[in-house]
């Protein structure tokens, strides 16, 4: 093996060696063995490309086509040609694969599980470094410049894992690096031919050289001194930017990890959850309640301009007793019903929330390091999470009506529930909306109902996960404008606008109640996953509004204070049912999901107004790949149609004789023309014409034979006989004269002999030849190849000029004259 296609090998394996640190961000090692294998795919295009002594931009082409194959291979979109050609389907895959890996990316911390966007990202960015590492050392013989893309491998997990980064990952990377650097030091000295040592003298071939040894030393000192400094200095022993992050609680599987009072991004995650393409089951719930209300573990209530975050919890223990709301002095709610619950958390939820319905008075098995936030009504802990525990716990449930909450008053301007939770960024559209639909309410609860009220379908709303960007000053505003989007801008739109209106409003999260029941027991998993507003009314607490679209969330349920606003208005003797007293208010119909997402699917198809179309743009794209490879098909074609025209000019007029005085006077003239002139330069055409020609159907040239020889030999490889016979040897004897005659041969129709050889030569040849010559020309692609070698041999000697001139100076020099 040579020593490019050697150094090619160790290149794509310090490449891998730089990617340890990346064990530190993955839970498994999946992604180990799917860059491994893209790494040994890529090295092995390498080394097959060098021995086949391709040029280097066709090197670095093999090494992508076999990056994409691999890709497309790994992570197929299903519409892969022979499973593994891509297609436009599949470049729409691998850029939802980019959006899941960002989602994923807010949603989780370290380690994170097997999710296909981040291992597609891991090993894309894998791919992409050993090809740039390839390059940078075998082709431009710089290994200590490879060591850039090698150290932004490094700096993820630097970058992105909140405790410092294990010091054994980084030492098997400063090892790949050092050893790519002796290899290609090794092979520069094998190439040298001869050993030293710095006195000068020879050492023998299997003799350790001096300097060698000395370098190893150093080197190893470097890497304990870049392990142990950061280990001895205090403060840097964190992450590069876990100040800028929060402490605490990472993501799991299923959720978010233990940690201290670290706060989880709830939006992330949810937004992570549902964009996932597998379902995963994560609560089991088992209450007494017919028809209960949804499952809840957090809350939003902090507002910016991108919209509500959440704050870290603070409150008791559970074991010192939790607050029951039917003893709120401040409540005017007149019955409360108590029911109970048990909840049973797969390994897939691990998160330091734990799920339960509002309004709790008493827990079993939910102590012992779990707490309950008063305000923001959460249980948390700093030091468990929810993965696989069961519980159990009693909550009450309130009965009112829309009449009974039409009576609450509101809050005082300087209440400190309004001074705090109506807080919202300036934005003038969104005020001026908000202003438009309470005008004229009177209560607050009729100005939350007309803002509820507002996200329906008649004003344009439409259900989807795919949201759209716009170009309002806040995303709040945006998704008022386009009118598209899911849970989490409904909730967090909906709460901004109540806030706006002076009413307080906070988002909240959890899980509705799903679509799948085992018995009594409802299963619910990441699709489950669900955001909403509560708005607090003085007198009744936080009550709560879901302005999502009913029929686009699996196991939604709504209130007699806050009805699905999209389904049809009932007759008259259903509404009379539907509002007598007694009824439970906390949960709506059974079927409300299916009936009302037919009846929106029905809506959506006349109207027209369904969320857009991401197949209808597939056929154009396609068209416009298929045009444009077609195009880039017949480049080589064009090319040699277009040299073979230039060439076809063998018959000329006749020009005027022009004499010319050879020497001193009385010595014989010499005859010049320029139908002699021109005649050598048709006949050079000509030949050069035969000699692409016969380079395309691949009868073989040799540049040290005469063109007498060369036109025999093409007549008996190629068995020309006839016409065809007779234009070869015209060609040759036309080319032979203009080189070695004093008159070149005039008169002869090389045109049309180059059109007989043609045609004698494609009777002779094969299909698949006659195809190649015509669509992809051989000799075309040959001078590509030629052309490129020369650009590259005249690149790379200009910058061994530059390497020179920098190695000439010296800064040294500068300061001589300070020296004496």
């Amino acid at each position: 093996m040579t020593g490019r296609r050697r150094l090619g090998i160790v290149a794509a394996t310090a490449t891998l060696l730089a990617a340890a640190p990346l064990s530190a961000i993955f839970s498994s090692w999946t992604w180990l063995m799917q860059c491994v294998l893209m790494v040994a795919l890529i090295a092995g295009a390498a080394v097959l490309a060098r021995t086949l002594r391709f040029p280097t931009w066709a090197q670095a082409l093999s090494m992508v086509m076999v990056l994409l194959l691999v890709l497309t291979w790994m992570f197929p979109s299903g519409d892969e040609l022979l499973s593994l050609v891509p297609t436009p389907d599949t470049l729409e895959h691998f850029g939802r694969l980019f959006t899941e890996a960002g989602n994923d990316t807010r949603a989780y911390a370290v380690p994170v599980p097997d999710l296909d966007g981040l291992l597609f990202v891991a090993v894309l960015g894998i791919g992409a470094v050993a090809i740039a590492v390839d390059l940078i050392t075998v082709v431009l013989r710089r290994p200590a410049l490879a060591g850039l893309p090698m150290l932004a491998i490094y700096s993820v997990p630097v970058a992105v894992y909140v405790d410092s980064v294990p010091v054994l990952p980084f030492i098997i990377g400063a090892a790949g690096f050092l050893w790519l650097l002796v290899a290609d030091n090794v092979d520069r000295v094998r190439r040298f031919g001869r050993r030293f040592t710095g006195d000068g003298r020879d050492v023998d071939v299997w003799e350790p050289s001096p300097l060698a040894a000395a370098g190893r030393r150093l080197a190893v000192v470097g890497v304990a001194v870049a392990v142990l400094l950061p280990l001895a200095v205090p403060g840097l022993s964190n992450g590069l930017l876990s100040s800028l992050t929060q402490s605490g609680a990472g993501a799991g599987p299923g959720g978010f990890g233990p940690g201290g009072n670290g706060r989880v991004n709830l939006f992330a995650s949810l937004s992570g959850q549902l964009a996932q393409s597998n379902t995963t089951e994560m609560v089991r719930v088992t209450t007494t309640e017919t028809d209960p209300f949804y499952l809840r573990f957090g809350v939003a209530d902090v507002v910016t301009d991108q919209g509500f975050t959440n704050r870290s919890p603070s409150g008791k223990p559970v074991a010192k007793g939790l607050p029951d709301p039917r003893e709120d002095a401040e409540t005017d709610i007149p019955s409360y019903q108590r029911y109970h619950a048990t909840v049973q958390v797969t390994n897939s939820l691990n998160m330091p929330l734990a799920p339960v319905y509002s309004a709790v008075v008493d827990t079993d098995k939910l102590d012992g390091g779990w707490s309950y936030d008063p305000t923001m009504q959460v249980f948390y802990s700093n030091r468990t999470t929810t993965k696989g525990k069961k519980y159990s716990f009693d909550y009450v449930r309130a009965r009112f009506t829309p009449a009974t909450l039409r009576t609450a008053p509101s809050l005082a301007r300087d209440n400190p529930l309004r001074t705090e939770y109506t807080t919202v960024p300036r934005d003038d559209e969104v005020a001026k909306l908000v202003s438009k639909l309470t005008k004229g309410q009177r209560t607050d609860y009729d100005k939350i109902m007309a803002i509820y009220k507002h996200f329906s379908r008649e004003n344009g709303f439409v259900y989807s996960l795919q949201t759209q960007t716009g170009t309002s000053g806040s995303d709040i505003a945006s998704f008022l404008k386009n009118k598209i989007g899911f849970c989490q801008q409904y909730a967090a739109a909906m709460a901004w606008m109540v806030r706006q209106a002076g009413i307080p409003a906070r988002v909240a999260f959890g899980f509705t109640r799903g679509s799948n029941r085992d018995g009594d027991t409802y299963v619910l998993t990441n699709r489950n996953l669900h955001a909403w507003t509560e708005v607090y009314l003085k007198g009744f607490g936080w009550v709560p509004f879901d302005a999502t679209p009913a029929a686009g969330v699996q196991g939604a349920s709504r209130t007699d204070w806050a009805p699905d606003v999209d389904r049809p208005t009932p007759s008259a003797s259903a509404s009379s049912s539907a509002a007598a007293p007694g009824v439970n208010p906390s949960g709506g119909p059974e079927d409300v999901d299916r009936r009302g997402r037919s009846q929106l699917d029905r809506d959506l198809g006349a109207a027209g107004t369904s969320a857009p179309d991401s197949g209808s743009s597939t056929p154009l794209w396609a068209v416009a790949i298929g045009a444009l490879l077609v195009a880039l098909l017949l480049v080589p074609a064009t090319l040699r149609a277009l040299r073979r025209r230039r060439r076809h000019h063998a018959t000329v007029p006749r020009q005027p004789v022009v004499a010319a005085q050879a020497g001193p006077p009385g010595s014989p003239e010499v005859t010049v023309t320029t139908e002699t002139v021109r005649a050598r330069e048709d006949a050079h055409a000509a030949w050069d014409e035969l000699v692409d020609t016969m380079i395309d159907y691949r009868v073989s040239v040799d540049p040290t034979e005469t063109p007498r020889v060369t036109a025999g030999r093409l007549v008996r490889d190629a068995t020309l006989t006839g016409v065809p016979a007779d234009s070869a040897t015209l060609l040759g004897r036309a080319e032979e004269r203009a080189r070695y005659a004093r008159a070149p041969l005039q008169g002869g129709e090389l045109t049309d002999a180059l059109g007989h050889v043609r045609k004698g030569l494609a009777r002779t040849a094969r299909r698949r030849t006659r195809i190649a010559a015509v669509l992809l020309p051989p000799s075309v692609l040959l001078r590509w190849r030629m052309g490129m070698a020369d650009r590259s041999t005249r690149w790379i000697g200009a910058m061994g000029r530059g390497r020179d001139v920098m190695t000439r100076f010296s800064p040294r020099r500068l300061l001589a004259g300070r020296a004496r």
